[in-house]
């Protein structure tokens, strides 16, 4: 019981400090994920070995893993009744956007076992980038609500990323309807890009 006292207590668990870490992670982790996604890509232009643990995966582990701990202390908080209204539903969001994530890269990597590389479109993809949609949507709202402490140097980019993640799912569910687009040149670097599973 001293122990979970002295937890409780601790500085890492106050309300301001697992907040700041939240939005630090909940902003970066999705940056850090596409990143990686296009590095990932790029290696399949290069023809490189689709392994679970190649260095553009371990990074896109890295992304999801930071995204996950923000939803681990955003769960922290709303256990503790810290947060209310809109700081509330951002870190709601941060949580569903890390589940989707978790989820969708295990699919990923089942669907890579099965059916090898795939393209733009794929069954576990659309998933994971509504993930890192609603990841970083929760960044901006939790942001939004601190935007009186040193961390809003991060609202431009919170804000960019989720309008950046937005628009590339967007594209990509457009291109589920018209996926004759895909073989354009421009979809090369993804490799059987023209594939949808």
């Amino acid at each position: 019981m001293k122990l979970i006292q002295r937890i409780s207590n601790s500085s890492f668990v106050k309300p301001n400090f697992l907040l700041s870490f939240v939005i630090i992670l909940a902003v970066i982790g999705p940056v850090v994920v596409v990143s990686a996604g296009f590095w990932d890509a790029i290696s399949h232009l290069q023809k490189e070995p689709e392994l679970f643990w190649s260095p553009s995966h371990i990074v896109v582990y890295t992304g999801v893993s930071m995204t996950a701990i923000a939803a681990i202390m955003g769960t922290i908080l709303l256990i503790q009744k810290s947060v209310h209204g809109s700081l509330k539903t951002g870190i709601k969001l941060v949580m569903v956007g890390s589940i989707l994530q978790i989820i969708s890269g295990f699919g990923d990597s089942l669907s890579h076992e099965v059916f090898g590389i795939d393209g733009l479109i794929s069954w576990s993809h659309q998933p994971l980038e509504l993930g890192l949609v609603l990841a970083s949507l929760g960044g901006v709202l939790i942001l939004k609500n601190r935007e009186n402490t040193k961390l809003r140097i991060l609202l431009p980019l919170s804000i960019i990323t989720f309008l950046f993640f937005t628009t590339w799912l967007v594209f990509n569910l457009v291109l589920i309807f018209g996926h004759t687009i895909q073989c354009i040149p421009v979809y090369e670097i993804f490799s059987s890009g023209c594939s949808i599973l």
